[in-house]
């Protein structure tokens, strides 16, 4: 009876084996919806972080980020293999990317960077997450100023109703939309400014000199595709 016990477990092993390496190939050969449901099976039968990893990716790779996002945060928390627990939440900061939730990006590469320092590729989409953040936040400064210059027409449009009296206009007027446009394209976030809970002084440094290095690997690189975006995703 115990012999046949061991059997047995060796047997689920193996299957669980069998899956994963079923949807690895799925993976490569870009059938994600097969490597899911091969991870799927795998996890079913033995939960690992490595399962969990794995299934990310091909979600992911079906822009189904939500559900990433659960399968990565699932495989950092349980991952006790350091490489892995970097790709992890390396892959996690690519989803919030993904999903345009640029702070929540430069916290998971932080992280990832915390176990793996020296991983170049997170230090470069570090600072593109930090780009992108700055941007939104300048995005969604302007929108407040267009809100607030609005709701200050409305009210001063309401006094010279009641008054009969035009109101003056204290101030030089707000720059039209096409000088908006330039001046935010004149202005493009830099990595390494100080932000909320983003980067010290001493890690900004590190990262422009990283950032200038890696963007012109990019330059070239785009430039032999002609002009082929580069996805900000970790290979596996």
């Amino acid at each position: 009876m115990l012999a046949f016990l061991s059997l047995a477990i060796i047997a689920g092993a193996q299957s669980v084996h069998d899956h994963l390496r079923s949807g690895d190939q799925a993976y490569k050969g870009q059938d994600y919806v097969k490597a899911e449901e091969e991870y799927r099976k795998a996890l079913e039968k033995k939960p690992t972080a490595q399962g969990e990893y794995n299934l990310g990716s091909s979600i992911y790779e079906q822009q189904r980020f939500e559900e990433a996002l659960q399968q990565f945060e699932r495989a950092a928390g349980q991952a006790t293999d350091p490489t892995l627990r970097a790709n992890a939440y390396h892959n996690l900061g690519n989803t919030y990317y993904s999903n345009q939730q640029y702070q929540e990006a430069v916290d998971a590469y932080k992280n990832a960077l915390r176990i793996q320092p020296a991983d170049a590729q997170t230090q470069y989409n570090l600072s593109q997450a930090l780009r992108q953040l700055q941007l939104q936040q300048q995005q969604q400064q302007q929108q407040q100023n267009q809100e607030q210059k609005e709701q200050n027409q409305e009210e001063q449009s309401k006094e010279q109703d009641q008054s009969g009296q035009p109101q003056e206009q204290e101030g030089p007027p707000p720059p039209d939309q096409e000088e908006q446009d330039q001046s935010q394209s004149e202005q493009a976030p830099q990595p390494g400014e100080q932000q909320h809970g983003t980067l010290s002084d001493e890690e900004a440094e590190r990262l422009l000199d990283i950032m200038d290095r890696e963007e012109q690997k990019v330059q070239e690189k785009m430039r032999r595709a002609e002009g082929k975006p580069t996805k900000p995703a970790k290979d596996w």
